[in-house]
């Protein structure tokens, strides 16, 4: 093999590296950033792309996905003066790799730095317990900010978080005495209201016990009372049957004299010291005593 055909597979070797070495698969989510001597060129995709040698090169892999910054705590002064330590966290995504690409230095540092000096801005307007109380405010005012500021960049902010709000260990003391204050007043206002409400029942209690007692005696009473009519009326139908079966037996005078006497008997009982006989029931006590002499004799 002479020396023009080694250089010759030395060539074609070379040529094989070099086209190997300039191709390149774009994976899913990400994006190429390619320049053409110096200048930017084209931004490839997903698939399978030919980089001319020496000419083209890859100035930047970009990732698609979403992305989380989390940035330190930051010191914030509210209106109140109060000085906390307030922690963020940034989710955004790459929308534009060409812009993020050539748009600004250093992504990552103009978002930090954006993000801190907007904090200061909005929570500056607003008094210690309306940062505590209003963070979902705060978050979506902070967002909107962030995500017209980056647009230049070809970022687009999806969401604002804070992640915590550190205020000063003196703060902190207070208002943990007073939520254990608030908690001691809603224990003591509901166990007034537990007595309160325990009170009420007994009291119904007992008014349903007295209404119950004082129906149980008005019942007893109406039965009372209409054993009493019933039995009356069972004597006064007695009287009424007793008067009629005389009457049908068509009774003579000295008959029904004698029935009145018996009557005026029963009545007197034993018991009466006077007595007003009628006369003709006088006269029928003398019949009856002549009858009386005259048997005996």
């Amino acid at each position: 093999m002479g020396p023009l055909e080694i250089v010759l597979i030395i060539v074609v070797l070379l040529a094989i590296v070099i086209i190997a070495r300039n191709i390149r698969v774009v994976q899913q989510a990400k994006a190429y950033v390619v320049e053409r001597l110096g200048a930017y060129s084209t931004t490839w995709g997903v698939g399978l792309h030919f980089k001319i040698p020496f000419i083209e090169r890859v100035a930047k892999v970009v990732s698609l996905k979403e992305q989380v910054a989390d940035f330190p705590p930051q010191p914030v002064i509210t209106k109140d003066n109060v000085t906390m330590q307030i922690d963020t966290v940034v989710y955004f995504e790459i929308t534009d790799p060409k812009l993020y690409t050539y748009g600004i230095e250093n992504p990552m540092t103009a978002i930090e730095n954006l993000s801190a000096t907007t904090l200061r801005n909005i929570l500056g307007d607003l008094e210690l317990d309306q940062c505590l109380t209003s963070r979902d405010v705060i978050n979506t005012k902070m967002r909107a900010i962030l995500d017209e500021a980056t647009d230049p960049w070809g970022i687009k902010v999806n969401r604002v978080e804070l992640k915590n709000i550190l205020p000063p260990k003196e703060i902190q003391t207070a208002m943990e005495k007073q939520m254990k204050a608030e908690r001691e007043r809603r224990e003591a206002i509901l166990r007034a209201e537990g007595e309160k409400r325990s009170a009420i029942l007994t009291a119904e209690g007992e008014k349903e016990s007295a209404i119950l007692r004082a129906d149980a005696k008005k019942q007893a009473a109406i039965l009372e009372a209409e054993g009493t009519a019933e039995a009356i009326l069972k004597v006064q139908q007695a009287t009424a049957e007793g008067l009629k079966l005389l009457n049908e037996a068509s009774p003579t005078d000295a008959v029904i004299k004698v029935r009145a006497l018996e009557a005026f008997a029963a009545a007197a009982n034993g018991q009466a010291t006077k007595i007003i006989i009628p006369s003709e029931i006088q006269g029928l006590a003398g019949l009856a005593e002549g009858l009386v002499e005259s048997v005996k004799k």
